[in-house]
């Protein structure tokens, strides 16, 4: 063999050798998702908590924790939506609202999710937990109560990217309360059931017997684990997304963790909860050695609702949105900005970062992470944050983010402005949409968050030309269809779409 012939067949093996570490070294992923948890109910990023999140902290000791990281909606089947596909929720067919559990899938069969991509770029994806984002029941055009539910649902989550599944359709507090595993209900409901508790309510529903609300989150946890230890040191690396149905209500701590926050609520004791949750987790990834090379996300997908009793907590010297107005549903901080960390101890070090950053970004920074691009039709509002995490990269950071309320309405915050395209909350908080007086407050807010975290002074009188400003950069991103830079997209039924003109100020 020539010389130049054997320089060639060198240079092809050590090009198909890197590629083959490359690709074994790619990072795990796994994302937690918390529901309904509080800013100020962590411990690391409240120095007030009354709640004690030890695992969650330890976590944070190790990785990045994002102080200015804000979910898509401030509820939480839109902040799903844009989580999965790194799109805005409200370009989706849902303006506003949340979907139940008997809704059909509202993410369509030809929109790529996060789960898609890491599939077809050698991933092993599992989904497990609450949903949320809606299938098709057998038969359920006949009406709910002529689902067939021997049979396999439709538009689930493994014809949207996911290898394996293992969960439930709606919120822990919405029927039916059947366990769907790879497409199939485990089990057919025969049973009825309600609790109808100040803090452990959920509604009347078929139930089937292998459904225990109480086990619900116990039980997602098993099988995150279980699929840890069945794929840790596979032939692929593994992407996890992890709903919890906690601590959203019902709120049912079991009953080791009782007490446990000492905060006689049992809002605190489901958060004590989920910290174990997350500790589990990290356990599972050490057992397998496997802790260093994945990537461990844990947030919340929205802010902490009322139903976790704000009013008791506060005697208790306890505030679940810190320092922020509002709560869960509201276009105000308390409604949308959320405990954010990641850790990656083979290429992140620990620290603190002020990097404005959405839920819609994970898409892009695991594609900047494995080094993939994407199409234009693709993820048109996710950014990499992998720069804030000090990793090497060249993608552009986020600069602005569209935040958006229960009721639709939109704010738009760049740099230390905010500014609320409607009067109040846009939520459940006051003054709530449609309350006495409502008509009488100004149509706009803009706050200076810098100054003013609480969003108690209205500057959008002696500041007109940012409002403009904002509300000019708002609509073009709106109508371009992305935020990031590529071609124009389309919004999903944009008609009669009331929110638009709140913006343009014809409403």
């Amino acid at each position: 063999m020539r010389v130049n012939q054997i320089f060639m067949l060198f240079l092809l093996l050590t090009f198909f050798s890197c590629q083959e570490v490359r690709k074994e070294t790619r990072p795990n992923i796994v994302f937690i998702l918390a529901d309904d948890l509080g800013y100020g109910d962590v411990s690391c990023f409240n120095e007030n908590s009354k709640i004690q999140t030890p695992f969650i902290d330890k976590l944070a000791s190790e990785g990045v924790m994002f102080t200015d990281a804000h979910t898509s909606s401030s509820v939480c089947t839109p902040t799903r939506y844009g989580i999965l596909t790194g799109r805005y929720n409200w370009r989706s067919t849902l303006k506003q609202g949340v979907l139940g559990g008997f809704s059909k899938a509202l993410i369509p069969p030809d929109r790529l999710t996060v789960a898609g991509f890491l599939k077809q770029h050698g991933y092993r994806t599992a989904g497990i937990g609450k949903w949320h984002l809606g299938w098709d029941w057998a038969n359920i055009d006949a009406g709910n109560d002529q689902v067939d539910y021997s049979t396999k649902v439709e538009n689930s989550p493994t014809t949207r990217g996911f290898d394996y599944f293992y969960g439930f359709n709606g919120s822990l507090d919405m029927p039916p309360y059947v366990w769907i595993e790879n497409d199939m209900p485990t089990m057919v409901p025969t049973k009825e059931t309600e609790d109808k508790g100040a803090q452990s309510w959920w509604r009347k529903g078929l139930t089937s017997d292998d459904f225990v609300h109480e086990r619900v989150l116990p039980d997602i946890t098993k099988k995150t684990v279980k699929f840890i230890n069945d794929h840790a040191n596979g032939d692929r690396p593994f992407f996890i997304y992890m709903p919890l149905p906690a601590p959203h209500t019902p709120i049912l701590p079991t009953e080791e963790f009782q007490g446990k926050s000492g905060l006689d609520n049992p809002y605190g004791d489901f958060v004590v909860m989920v910290d174990w949750v997350v500790g589990e987790v990290m356990s599972a990834l050490e057992r397998q050695g496997i802790s260093e090379n994945t990537v461990l996300i844990f947030t919340s997908d929205n802010g902490c609702s009322p139903e976790a009793d704000y009013r008791q907590l506060e005697t208790k010297g306890h505030d679940p949105s810190y320092v922020f107005r509002g709560h869960k549903a509201d276009i105000f901080e308390g409604g949308h900005r959320v405990p954010y960390v990641v850790r990656w101890p083979e290429r992140v070090k620990a620290g603190r970062s002020d990097q404005l950053v959405c839920t819609t970004d994970l898409f892009a920074t695991v594609a900047d992470m494995i080094g993939v691009t994407y199409p234009d039709n693709v993820a048109e509002d996710s950014y990499s944050y992998l720069p804030a995490l000090d990793v090497a990269s060249t993608a552009r950071v986020r600069e602005s983010i569209i935040h958006h309320s229960i009721n639709g309405s939109f704010a738009y915050r760049k740099g230390d402005y905010k500014a609320i395209f409607c009067p109040g909350s846009g939520g459940w908080s006051a003054p709530k949409p449609k309350s006495e007086g409502i008509d009488q407050l100004p149509a706009i807010q803009l706050y200076n968050l810098k100054n003013d975290i609480a969003e108690e002074s209205n500057l959008q009188d002696s500041a007109p030309q940012i409002v403009e400003q904002y509300r000019k950069e708002l609509l073009q991103i709106i109508g371009n269809g992305r935020s990031t830079p590529g071609e124009n997209q389309l919004n999903d039924e944009p008609r009669h779409w009331r929110q638009l003109k709140m913006i343009e100020g014809t409403n």
